[in-house]
């Protein structure tokens, strides 16, 4: 199943959320589980981006539909990259 990094950035009242209710990040994976998209790692960064999430889904349109839902709440931005493995990468590079 085709793997996707999602870059996530908090709006103002995405962090008040995250602020009085840390456990919201819980269960908004679990909202996202429902959606068909499997989380695998997350992690809080420093940066431009407050979170990074690697996740699992079957193709771009469950990704889309994620990040549409997730972005409409005005809780959140999110940026989603399709991943390649490296190792499929370079098989691919190889073929001509």
């Amino acid at each position: 199943m085709p793997i996707y990094v999602l870059l996530s950035t908090l709006t103002d009242e995405g962090r008040k959320t995250v602020k009085e209710r840390p456990e919201r990040i819980k269960e908004v994976n679990k909202e996202i589980e429902g959606l068909g998209v499997k989380v695998l790692l997350q992690y809080a960064v420093l940066g431009p981006y407050d979170f990074v999430n690697i996740v699992q889904a079957p193709d771009n349109q469950t990704i889309a539909r994620m990040s549409l839902e997730l972005g409409s709440r005005g809780t959140v931005q999110i940026m989603s990259l399709a991943a390649i493995p490296i190792d499929e990468f370079i098989e691919s590079m190889k073929k001509k």
